[in-house]
């Protein structure tokens, strides 16, 4: 069993990466927003009843898949270097796959805030994500998100044994993806 972790700052490419690495290994793709559009019929993602329900639909399904027979998982998320909590989420995440026996591999993503900006509207992103076409001003709420957040760690800051760290300013998903296969050897 592998564990592939993608996270990175939003609009980085977590997802559409995590799509072509799913293409190039027998490793299934679970994006953060899944759980998000599976919620937001009912409750706002914001709202406590939201984030409990997508927490609760995330472990179960963390669980299922670090038992069963599947090869692996990748899951992409955003991780807030300044929040102790999100730090916590991660670690409680790779110890229900490492008590199952799973290997785990760290993808951090990097791209320039203006690129991330065009990202952040692709018809792609907003198929898998439609709760991103509810704002009215997605440049300002995208700038609001991220003006107290550090969503990229500092140099030397990861200290796990598998990691990487990809600057996709101006790089395919598809060889983002190839590189991330070739370095873990996935």
């Amino acid at each position: 069993m592998k564990f592939v972790l993608v996270f990175g700052p939003q609009a980085v490419g977590k997802m559409t990466v995590g799509q072509e690495l799913e293409k190039i290994t027998d490793l299934k793709l679970f994006h953060n927003h899944m759980t998000i559009e599976l919620v937001r019929p009912f409750f706002k993602y914001s709202s406590d009843e939201g984030q409990r329900l997508v927490h609760l639909f995330r472990m179960e399904i963390f669980e299922a898949v670090a038992k069963s027979d599947l090869p692996g998982m990748i899951f992409t998320m955003i991780w807030a270097f300044d929040n102790q909590g999100s730090s916590d989420y991660v670690d409680k995440i790779c110890s229900i796959f490492e008590s199952n026996g799973a290997e785990i591999y760290f993808v951090e993503l990097e791209a320039d805030y203006n690129e991330r900006m065009e990202r952040n509207k692709t018809p792609n992103r907003l198929l898998h994500k439609p709760s991103k076409k509810m704002y009215e001003s997605p440049d300002q709420k995208f700038a609001a998100y991220e003006s107290n957040k550090r969503f990229n760690s500092f140099q030397g800051e990861i200290k796990y044994k598998n990691y990487i760290r990809i600057n996709n300013t101006n790089v395919e998903p598809d060889k983002v993806a190839d590189n991330i296969k070739n370095t873990f050897g996935l």
